[in-house]
């Protein structure tokens, strides 16, 4: 008991400290977008979303280099975009009047990170059929696999700068680049620290509950590095910035799932995922990602009675994570 009251409080310290660092770097990141004269749609899709993925990225990262564990990094990645999915806009639009979206956000910023699910799936299924070592169970990841992924978000950067060709920036304000870059720097430097101690944290459930890594990434490491996106877009959206709202969580998990999955993997140089577990939680966040695009294409906005549909769908997923956890349901082998 002693050991899991620690291991509470060092996962709620370190949440306390990666809001911190996020509040300061969502400052930081505005300036900066309105001093170089951003697009809203480019700030919230690469600017913030980059940004606010920092915990992501470092989670892996530490998961994967400090800790030798590839699968609670890709664990919390998964397990933050199915938060990022239903609960962010969900508290958003609960924080606003209603949350309008617009047919950029459903036809092209959606719509993308399907393909991005959909390629992060098949780089799983090859590393599982065509890699030497995979097996119907593992999917070994290798270097040259995950370029694959990467590629498609250089693609997805390009589109947004087409976009953003024509924008006429407005004049600019006055501040110092310099110091905000500066701030920004510190600001991610914060957010690791509070990263290695939720990671630190996860571990020691797995260790006191004798549960994988996996699913303490999916859970407790995914909701506690995605608060910076959940401040980030609540913010947006109390501020009727609903473009920024919606297109930080799409870019966040478009990010993520693109970038953060292979940086672990390029640190790593190669890594194991159990792929039987990988395949029931990736269809759960396929399933979330049409459940999004569906209620946001209604009618352009996120209703409240909407809104509350999409917490009930993530109380869902955690019940059905507890009874895979404590044995009462075997749909996903493994856990």
């Amino acid at each position: 008991m002693p050991g899991l009251l620690v291991s509470l409080a060092l996962a709620v310290v370190a949440t306390v400290v990666i809001w911190k660092g996020s509040g300061r770097f969502e400052r930081a990141a505005e300036r900066l977008s309105r001093y170089y004269g951003l697009p809203v749609a480019v700030h919230g899709a690469i600017v913030v979303a980059v940004g606010s993925s920092f915990p992501e990225i470092s989670s892996i990262a530490i998961s994967t280099v400090v800790h030798d564990e590839f699968s609670l990094g890709v664990g919390a990645i998964v397990g933050s975009a199915i938060f990022n999915l239903l609960v962010i806009p969900a508290l958003s639009a609960l924080a606003s009047e209603d949350l309008e979206a617009t047919r950029d956000v459903v036809h092209k910023d959606a719509q993308f990170y399907v393909i991005s699910v959909l390629v992060l799936f098949i780089v799983f299924a090859l590393g599982a059929t065509y890699v030497p070592g995979g097996t119907n169970r593992a999917a070994v990841l290798t270097r040259p696999l995950v370029v694959l992924p990467l590629a498609t978000y250089v693609v997805y950067v390009f589109l947004h700068q087409q976009d953003a060709s024509e924008h006429v920036a407005a004049a600019a304000p006055d501040v110092d680049p310099l110091r905000e870059w500066g701030r920004l720097a510190v600001a991610l430097v914060v957010i690791a620290v509070g990263v290695e101690g939720i990671v630190r944290a996860a571990l020691s459930f797995g260790t006191i509950f004798d549960t994988p890594t996996f699913l303490w990434g999916l859970t407790v490491i995914a909701a506690g590095t995605s608060l910076p996106d959940a401040f980030v877009s609540v913010n947006a959206a109390k501020n009727d910035d609903d473009v920024t709202s919606l297109t930080n969580v799409l870019g966040s998990n478009t990010f993520n799932l693109l970038v953060a999955i292979p940086v672990g993997v390029l640190l790593a140089g190669e890594a194991t995922i159990d792929f039987l577990v990988a395949i029931p939680t990736m269809g759960f966040l396929a399933f979330a990602t049409l459940v999004f695009i569906v209620f946001t294409r209604t009618r352009l906005e996120l209703t409240d009675p909407e809104a509350y549909g999409f917490l009930g769908l993530y109380a869902l997923f955690l019940v059905w994570m507890t009874l895979e956890t404590v044995g009462v349901v075997d749909t996903v082998i493994g856990i």
